[in-house]
């Protein structure tokens, strides 16, 4: 998707994205960085470090989003650095699709973690350097599966709930502060995530992405277009929602 909308909404602002070395963080991270941003790109992919040589001022980690160090990390280069946080993109996610009986404790606890106690590790801490702001935006990237599931994502669907209840929670506590929390629930998109276990897997979200009304997946610049107008100040009235950026499929009745 061609970026043809230049705002300068964003310039200045400091952002941390999870999960930034492919996919919708990669493309997110940049989108921000383009708009002005000074970015840290966090991921537990070495590949990450690559993105400080293609964007000249940004600083990456190497991290795990499951650990509380790696967020306390993240949240302080931000200040060392730039002086401030503005903006916590919780992105890195995982997923496996397994029936609920073949599913192992150690595959379930790894996807909870990675969903949805690596994003409260994040808000926490960038919640914490926000406050004395009293000003931010947290986005969440959600899923369809925040309300919607189906056979062989129990785990996945899980996580995705929990962190839509996480998200207005903590919309209901930081909005007294000025920090904004919403999440964006996102269909099929052309990405990695599933790799891991699909050899195959950008062509089976893409086939899987034909089931939604729009007929096609997403690509991750038209998500990160949405997570910059969520994090901007044109959308200062939205407030703890999941803005649902999924094709139509959360609207059809299977």
């Amino acid at each position: 998707m061609k970026n043809n909308i230049i705002t300068n909404e964003l310039d200045g602002k400091v952002a941390i994205v999870t999960g930034a070395a492919s996919g919708i963080g990669r493309a997110t991270a940049a989108l921000l960085y383009a708009r002005g941003v000074s970015v840290i790109a966090e991921d537990y992919n070495p590949a990450v470090k690559d993105m400080a040589e293609e964007f000249p001022g940004m600083i990456t980690l190497v991290g795990d989003v499951t650990n509380e160090h790696t967020a306390k990390i993240v949240v302080d280069l931000a200040i060392k650095h730039f002086g401030k946080l503005d903006i916590l993109v919780n992105n890195a996610g995982r997923i496996i699709n397994k029936l609920v009986v073949d599913t192992t404790l150690e595959e379930w606890n790894l996807i909870l973690a990675t969903n949805v106690t690596g994003a409260f590790l994040h808000s926490k801490e960038a919640l914490k350097a926000m406050i004395p702001n009293r000003s931010g935006a947290i986005v969440n990237i959600g899923s369809y599966a925040c309300y919607f599931t189906f056979p062989t994502i129990s785990a996945y669907s899980a996580s995705k709930g929990a962190l839509a209840q996480l998200t207005r929670t903590a919309a209901l506590e930081g909005i007294e502060h000025g920090i904004r929390v919403n999440a964006i629930g996102v269909g099929d998109v052309v990405t990695d995530i599933i790799n891991e276990h699909q050899a195959n897997g950008r062509d089976i979200l893409a086939e899987h992405g034909k089931l939604a009304p729009i007929k096609r997946t997403a690509e991750p610049d038209e998500i990160a277009e949405i997570v910059c107008f969520v994090a901007s100040e044109r959308a200062s009235f939205i407030v703890g929602s999941i803005l649902m950026a999924d094709g139509g499929i959360s609207a059809v009745i299977q």
